[in-house]
């Protein structure tokens, strides 16, 4: 194999590798983003539970 083959043969190898890794990034954002919007979801039916308790207490005692 001569040093231009391998040096296509290498440069091929990266791209590969290169190809591999944006495909990663890529999933690893939409999981970022996925759980972004669950974490918001979640803060929002915690304040809802909180506030719905808050108000059961009240008219319990009130």
């Amino acid at each position: 194999m001569s040093d231009m083959d391998m040096n296509q043969a290498e440069a091929r190898k990266i791209d590969a590798e290169i190809a591999s890794l944006n495909a990663m990034t890529a999933k690893l954002h939409a999981e970022t983003m996925k759980l972004s919007k669950e974490t918001r979801w979640y803060e929002a039916i915690v304040l809802i539970a909180v506030v719905g308790a808050t108000a059961a207490v009240v008219k319990i005692f009130f």
